[in-house]
């Protein structure tokens, strides 16, 4: 998935920029970093916050605009310039491009011509240096069949495997607001959890957004459940869809650890991700939840292609259903095993350590580090190349 374009917008005009900024959060694809009510601050905000995209509105001096654009590109080379006017005049959109506007569009602007012309700055951002070749960040949704098939297990210690790696930065958001544990599984006692940052999600910028996430030894950036059970109610769909927004701005990798109750929260989660980890063991009341949960997910267009299903614990004792009839009564392949080794787990989960801290060798914490470079289209590792980056990770651990 492409990376969210991060927007800094100047208009002196009140209204006019009220009316901006509504068009700009009704997209996806962009944040708005920063917003500016002076055409002589504009610069030193572009400077401050660095977006990809500096958007004028010109009506209300259209000279001063056309002088703006050529500064903002003298201090900020890289920034791609846009610029809104309701005048059609041939002239001031003539001097707009000779100043370095990418793209001049017409009052009252709608959103799709600024979709489009997102499109097109995307393009060309994407071919630009190496300082504009962002890698667009993935994200992950772990959801499960049921309740205690290991799902968050899997989740935390997914995030870790992709942390282990120098070149990501991952953070880890748990969206079971009610029962969640991502906190307990990395012994960790957050300041900041998922209702404070929904709550004042509006007045975030990157800076204070990172402030507010647990940073784990691993690497992994925690944002937890609330405290409170109250606080749930705090954290509406649009809240946390701009939540996700802004967190795709700041980190390659993100990892959504869902609850089991298929709520609004959960579903736009799964809705938001490239691929989602459905959870399930080789049992009869997860097949049967898996069946249903993909018939639903079926037929929407947002889930049909992105499911892969996880076989957790594989290889316990006795009472599995052997995986060909597993794949027979889903309808599809098993896209990944996760082998069984339920001592380890129990200890990683009452020490509160990831798997790769505790059993960097063991076959579980090997297949799930196998599944996070599958997930991100890495050939896989040999055992040597792990076992280095294992040993490199835990050079990194505080002694305990």
């Amino acid at each position: 998935m492409a990376n969210v374009l991060r927007i800094a917008v100047v208009d002196p005009n009140d209204a006019t920029r009220e009316n901006l900024k509504a068009v700009l959060l009704g997209l996806e694809t962009v944040w708005l970093e920063a917003e500016c009510s002076r055409y002589a601050f504009f610069v030193d905000v572009v400077e401050q916050t660095q977006p990809e995209i500096a958007l004028i509105a010109m009506d209300s001096d259209p000279q001063r605009a056309v002088k703006l654009i050529h500064e903002t590109l003298q201090r900020a080379p890289t920034c791609a310039v846009l610029v809104t006017s309701s005048s059609t005049d041939g002239r001031l959109i003539l001097e707009s491009m000779r100043a370095g506007a990418k793209e001049f569009l017409t009052e009252p602007l709608r959103p799709e011509d600024l979709a489009t012309a997102l499109q097109r700055v995307r393009r060309q951002v994407a071919g630009g240096g190496p300082s504009s070749q962002k890698a667009g960040c993935q994200v992950f949704a772990v959801a499960g069949a049921t309740g205690g098939v290991g799902a968050s297990s899997i989740a935390v210690n997914l995030a870790c495997a992709l942390a282990a790696d120098s070149s990501n930065s991952v953070v880890l958001v748990d969206l079971d607001v009610a029962l969640g544990d991502a906190d307990v599984f990395l012994d960790a006692i957050p300041e900041y959890t998922l209702a404070d940052i929904a709550q004042n999600v509006e007045r975030l910028d990157l800076t204070l957004l990172k402030k507010s996430l647990t940073v784990h030894a691993s690497g992994v950036h925690l944002l937890p459940r609330p405290m409170h059970l109250e606080d749930a109610r705090l954290i509406t769909p649009d809240k946390l869809q701009r939540v996700i927004g802004l967190l795709k701005t700041s980190f390659t990798h993100l990892v959504l650890d869902t609850s089991k109750s298929y709520s609004e929260l959960d579903m736009l989660a799964l809705r938001s991700a490239d691929e989602v980890l459905m959870i399930t063991q080789l049992d009869l009341p997860c097949m049967r939840n898996v069946v249903r949960l993909l018939m639903t997910f079926d037929e929407d267009e947002a889930l049909r292609s992105k499911v892969r299903v996880v076989v957790n614990r594989f290889g316990q004792d006795s009472g599995q259903i052997s995986m060909k009839k597993a794949r027979d009564t889903i309808g599809r392949d098993i896209y990944w095993q996760v082998p069984n080794d339920y001592r380890v787990m129990v200890e990683v989960r009452n020490n509160g350590v990831p798997l790769l801290q505790h059993a960097p060798k063991a076959a579980i914490t090997q297949s799930i580090g196998q599944l996070a470079d599958q997930l991100c289209g890495k050939k896989a590792d040999d055992d040597g190349e792990r076992e280095g980056k294992s040993r490199r990770w835990l050079n990194l651990w505080p002694s305990r």
